[in-house]
């Protein structure tokens, strides 16, 4: 927890930028019959039925300090989907970087691994001499950014039926541009001193200092 505490804590670098990853499903749903708009005095009404048109996975990729963030739409998430993702971002979104720290969470693809099972082995060790992964705690996953900003794309964004993939991808791009036109930013306010004052209890020779000085206080009077 601390280490991915310190990375969020440090300055704006551009040639090493900081990235949260992470990635989510999501259920595309058709409507059954076509939804009456709004009208002056009338709100837009939609039947309740609907229909399942299959999951798509979305990528998604936030530079908090530089107010920028990309989503990609997937028919899966494997290994080597994954794969491809850190290409892109090597690549694509920041070729110039000399080095890219990724926060992520432990789920079994998110290795380096998984780019030397898909590229050949010169390409992958080109790609991995790029890259530092840094996985959040587990059970930890609430400190990885990404889901921060997985929240502001549902809550702004897909917080409806949409019924296919080109509609989905076009709404998020949409979605994306105008965030990264604005340069919004993820306020951050988990700080490591934070930490340490909420969750006392996770470090052992803290608590143990903390009950042994309330003792002492007890048995001798000091204050």
């Amino acid at each position: 927890m601390e280490d991915i505490l310190e990375l969020y804590a440090e300055e704006y670098m551009a040639d090493s930028p900081v990235v949260c990853f992470d990635e989510s499903p999501f259920q595309l749903i058709s409507e059954t019959r076509t939804p009456i708009p709004a009208e002056p005095g009338q709100p837009a009404r939609a039947d309740h039925e609907y229909r399942r048109e299959g999951t798509r996975n979305l990528f998604l990729h936030v530079e908090p300090l530089r107010g920028w963030r990309h989503v990609d739409v997937t028919e899966r998430c494997t290994a080597a989907d994954f794969a491809y993702q850190m290409r892109d971002l090597v690549d694509i979104h920041y070729p110039e970087a000399t080095l890219i720290t990724v926060v992520m969470d432990q789920l079994n693809t998110h290795t380096l691994a998984s780019l030397t099972e898909v590229f050949p082995p010169a390409e992958a060790r080109r790609l991995i001499e790029k890259l530092q992964i840094r996985h959040t705690p587990k059970h930890g996953s609430w400190l990885n950014m990404a889901e921060c900003e997985f929240a502001v794309l549902h809550g702004q964004c897909l917080d409806r039926r949409i019924g296919d993939r080109q509609t989905l991808v076009q709404e998020i791009r949409a979605w994306e541009t105008a965030r990264n036109a604005a340069q919004a930013r993820i306020r951050w306010q988990f700080t490591l001193a934070t930490a340490r004052k909420k969750l006392h209890r996770l470090y052992p020779s803290q608590s143990l200092w903390r009950t042994t000085s309330s003792a002492c206080q007890e048995r001798w009077g000091i204050s």
